[in-house]
């Protein structure tokens, strides 16, 4: 036989591969999530992984054009995409005509960034988004709507022990109004993000080194120190007594969506104001949102994202405002995994295999087929082998039920279901076999 040169197999660093088991839940979950969306009536959407780099670059710059993949193919200039907000606003410019707004809409897919791989941070992952998008203008009842969503998609999964982190950001562009600091602006919510890792005495020491004055530090301090209740913390704000418009805009506005986040049945232990939360300095106008699991913090958020006022500024002179969230899936996956708080017991899709002792292969089709109008999962077990071996392969996957078919079952027209949790076994007619696997 001719000498193959075999090559080690290996996957690239920073790409998911999974064993059956754990590929099993990752779909179960991302199924979840994508009837969670359509439950809420948002539309389904895709867009191409590959993109002209034209038209995916035009607002990317600094770190985010760093990570991009792209490459030539022939004269054409191309890209995978890094995110699905992109893509979301190229495919609303180009279809606005063709669309009805408000224009609801879900994606879930993979997108690719090409910086340092780390544990439970992947080149490759799958996001599932979300996104409400205006013509012109947008309720902020919408940005309500999407705590709720969140809400009843982490109950789904399975998961009730979660905060949702609600801010506005024209509080915090306010506050830097108020206190004639907006110049600094940019920088003064880098060193915020910073809090929770660095602590309240570093960020001071930081925005001091940004020169700000040790009164206005003060300020910021005492405002990043408000408590309380949901409301006790509504009212704390408006007593400040600030006369910037977009402060007042801005507490107006996060009242509003505590009100109806209300309607919506959130539960109170679900949702919290948190006045540190900035997220996409340059992006985020308005509601804000980060979700983390109650007791596993140090995951980061689980889901996040905020409204914005204009999607698709550089494709269309239209304004577009939106609110959506975005669900980082592959690193969520990986990091729920690695704490023990997934089930990944399931080894298999089947609930019957079929097995043939010499005879029958034709009726274990039949049986086959009946079963799968049933919408019963099944499989038949094809390979020549001793029925130890059969049931064997059904035992190490798993499998609830093996139905025998032996010379006896196609003489009699009934056919053995072995229990393969118990070790019980019956003869019975088809029927009585669906109705026993559908209990």
């Amino acid at each position: 036989m001719e000498d193959i040169k075999r090559v080690e197999p290996r996957t690239l660093s920073g790409f998911m591969e999974l064993l059956p088991q754990d590929q099993i839940k990752f779909n179960e979950m991302l199924d979840k999530i994508k009837k969670t969306y359509e439950l809420y009536g948002f539309l389904p959407q895709e867009t191409p992984i590959v993109e002209s780099s034209e038209v995916l670059l035009a607002k990317a710059g600094g770190e985010t054009e760093k990570q991009i993949y792209s490459f030539k193919k022939g004269d054409k200039d191309l890209s995978l995409r890094f995110d699905l907000t992109v893509p979301l606003a190229k495919y609303v410019a180009q279809y606005y005509n063709e669309l009805t707004f408000p224009y609801r809409r879900y994606q879930i897919g993979k997108v690719y960034r090409g910086e340092r791989a780390q544990k439970g941070r992947y080149r490759e992952f799958y996001q599932c988004d979300i996104d409400i998008i205006g013509d012109g203008k947008l309720s902020v009842i919408n940005d309500a709507e999407i705590p709720s969503i969140i809400s009843t998609t982490f109950k789904n999964l399975g998961f009730s022990n979660f905060v949702i982190k609600i801010n506005n950001r024209k509080i915090l562009n306010g506050l830097f109004e108020e206190l004639d600091i907006s110049d600094k602006m940019t920088d003064i919510l880098i060193i915020i993000d910073k809090l929770e890792k660095i602590g309240m005495e570093a960020v001071k020491k930081e925005l001091s080194e940004l020169n700000v004055s040790a009164e206005n530090i003060n300020k910021i301090e005492d405002f990043l120190n408000i408590s309380g209740t949901t409301d006790e913390k509504i009212n704390k704000l408006k007593a400040l007594g600030f006369e910037s418009e977009k402060f007042k805009e801005g507490v107006q506005e996060l009242e509003e969506v505590v009100k109806y986040v209300r309607l919506f049945k959130v539960e109170e232990e679900n949702f919290m104001i948190d006045l540190t939360i900035a997220r996409g300095l340059d992006y985020y106008t308005g509601t804000v949102y980060e979700t983390n699991l109650k007791g596993y913090e140090s995951i980061g958020s689980i889901c996040s994202g905020g409204r914005y006022e204009n999607l698709a500024g550089y494709y269309t002179k239209k304004n577009l405002p939106g609110v959506g969230i975005s669900i980082g899936f592959t690193r969520l996956f990986y990091n729920l995994k690695e704490l023990g708080l997934l089930n990944t017991d399931k080894k298999s899709i089947s609930k019957v295999s079929i097995v043939t002792m010499g005879v029958g292969l034709e009726n274990a089709v039949e049986i086959s087929n009946i079963l799968r109008d049933n919408n019963i999962p099944n499989e038949i077990y094809k390979e020549d082998a001793k029925i130890k071996a059969k049931l064997n392969y059904a035992n190490n996957l798993e499998i609830p039920y093996v139905i025998i078919i032996g010379e006896e079952e196609v003489e009699k027209g009934l056919y053995t279901l072995k229990d393969m949790s118990t070790g019980s076994q019956e003869l019975l007619s088809v029927d009585d076999i669906i109705k026993e696997i559908i209990k």
